[in-house]
């Protein structure tokens, strides 16, 4: 019998033509069953889930490493205006995590459910912060991406050459590297599909595990994550239009229903790339912004601006740590808030970049990343909702730069009903 590479690549086609989330979903379910059927005996299949998320570790810091260093070096920023975005994006940042913490440290949706902690349990460190986060400077360019390097550390690197970079970026040989980050990370990406298109498997194998060793117990605190979530992500977007309000000359409520179809869209598609356009186009012409500070929050800041994806991180770790009666320390947490800032910049452009930085956020605090898997199920749906927030997190900023006044040649009246402007150039 011959192997007929049409019809492999048909397969393929019609497997990728599913969603994902349903594809997740049906990998949840059928590991239900398969946990139900084969009960304890199905623990080792833990193992093969975890296999898939190893890989997907291995993917994760040459990911980042090209993601920041590429963002850091294509991103035109400059003067005051630079500043005030940079500062913009990093408080926003800064006080999504602070929410996400406090709601999840606070409702704590993980404790009460006692599942079975790893095998090899990672040892506590008890340095203090000092002494830890000068452990994470790498001692060698390659030490970072070891097995036991630390991901902080390709953070750093990525920082240094990101910035080195652009010192050099009037050097007529520049663009042979832009060509290099390009290249590099399209092809990483791609290895990434490979890697997204075998998750229900991983889900499936992860979830009959748990099934068949613990129950339920763990699903049903997976209701309570998902309450504690979006409860975290409303208090984040109040935050947000305080901003507005005390920031910007646009009212709040005039700025909701100017970008209602972004939000949207960034809801249905789960992608703020792909709502970046409708973002700007809203902005001038049912807002009322300057053309500059539409550019500047919903383009340039789309690449840095993940709030509600690193909101979700770190809620994510503090619940698996909760489930597994692994309380993480203040020092621990203060990592999870570092890492979660900074491996956001860039992955925007990321297919399931929240999945891909999670890795990083679990393995650094000493979390198994296996139960990842646990959340899959799930993130779907709160993938679409902090998108959405990510999104309005690019409108926040936008208002911001646009200052307490507008400019009067803008005629708010007569653009707020004007039709769509999406032929408009657009700027990456």
């Amino acid at each position: 019998m011959t192997n007929d590479p049409t019809k492999t690549r048909g397969v393929i086609a019609a497997w990728r033509a599913i969603p994902l989330y349903l594809r997740i979903v049906a990998g949840a379910g059928l590991g239900v069953l398969l946990g139900l059927a084969l009960g304890p005996d199905a623990a080792p299949l833990q193992a093969a889930g975890g296999l898939l998320l190893r890989v997907l570790g291995a993917l994760a810091a040459p990911l980042i490493l090209l993601a920041v260093v590429q963002a850091i070096l294509t991103t035109d920023v400059k003067g005051r205006t630079g500043l005030k975005l940079f500062y913009l994006l990093i408080t926003n940042t800064l006080a999504a995590i602070a929410i996400g913490l406090f709601v999840a440290n606070t409702l704590q949706p993980g404790a009460g459910t006692e599942l079975a902690p790893p095998e090899k349990a990672p040892e506590r460190d008890d340095r203090n912060i000092v002494e830890q986060l000068l452990d994470n400077v790498p001692r060698s360019i390659a030490g970072p991406f070891s097995d036991g390097g630390s991901i902080i550390g390709v953070v750093i690197l990525a920082l240094l050459f990101g910035f080195a970079l652009r010192r050099l970026r009037d050097d007529p040989r520049i663009q042979v590297v832009k060509d290099f980050l390009d290249v590099g990370l399209r092809t990483l990406i791609v290895v990434l599909h490979w890697v997204v298109d075998l998750l229900p498997l991983a889900v499936l194998a992860i979830v009959a595990a748990i099934v068949g060793r613990e129950g339920f117990a763990s699903f049903r605190a997976l209701g309570w994550f998902v309450v504690a979530v979006l409860v975290a992500l409303t208090l984040h977007v109040l935050f947000y239009l305080v901003r507005i309000r005390f920031g910007s000359w646009a009212r709040p409520g005039h700025v909701l229903r100017g970008v209602r179809d972004a939000l949207f869209m960034a809801f249905s598609t789960a992608s703020s790339t792909v709502t970046m356009p409708v973002t700007y186009d809203r902005l001038q012409t049912r807002v009322g912004l300057r053309q500059e500070s539409a550019s500047m929050g919903a383009m340039v800041g789309a690449n840095f601006n993940n709030d509600g994806t690193a909101l979700y991180e770190a809620m994510a770790a503090l619940f698996v740590s909760q489930l597994l009666g692994m309380d993480l320390s203040l020092v621990q947490q203060g990592q999870v808030v570092l890492l979660s800032v900074v491996a956001s910049v860039g992955a925007a452009g990321i297919p399931e970049a929240g999945l891909v930085t999670m890795v990083l956020v679990f393995r650094t605090v000493g979390l198994p990343p296996e139960y990842i898997g646990m959340l899959l199920p799930i993130d779907w749906f709160l993938d679409r909702c902090r998108t959405a927030v990510n999104v309005m997190g690019d409108v926040t900023v936008s208002c911001l730069l646009d200052g307490r006044t507008r400019d009067p040649s803008i005629d708010v009246s007569r653009v707020s009903t004007d039709k769509p402007a999406l032929d408009a150039p657009l700027e990456r």
